[in-house]
């Protein structure tokens, strides 16, 4: 078993298919939405899959220490998470191909019109993390 991280954006990756902001869909659209999500975390729970799940807040702040009695630096001119990172999961699979198996069904969460999004998603393995060993 390897663990993985399906990466959800805001922006930074390529369009989508049905490239409509969530601000504009209908109440139910965005409750199709996310129920597609849930249903898609509790089949990885199922399976013993699903590792963590995180929707992030708009909201944050870079922070950085600035010296010695001095208060920390707040935002800079860089592009940060919050504009960036929507959310994620962290999967534990078999292997790569499974990995990019669920990013490709994570992807077709539906959108506008009830439509898939085909959203890009970033799949990253996790640095160094030996194989989950299961008895």
């Amino acid at each position: 078993m390897a663990k993985y991280l399906l990466l959800k954006h805001y922006r930074g990756a390529p369009a989508a298919v049905n490239d409509v902001p969530m601000d504009r869909w209908t109440p139910e659209e965005v409750t199709a939405h996310v129920t597609y999500m849930e249903d898609f975390g509790a089949r990885l729970e199922e399976t013993g899959e699903l590792v963590d799940v995180q929707a992030l807040s708009p909201e944050g702040t870079f922070v950085r220490y600035d010296g010695e009695g001095r208060p920390p630096v707040t935002d800079g001119p860089f592009a940060e998470t919050k504009d960036l990172i929507a959310g994620w999961y962290v999967i534990d699979v078999d292997g790569y191909e499974r990995a990019l198996e669920l990013a490709a069904e994570l992807s077709a969460a539906p959108g506008a019109g009830g439509r898939p999004i085909h959203e890009w998603l970033e799949v990253r393995p996790f640095l160094g993390t030996p194989p989950t060993i299961t008895e």
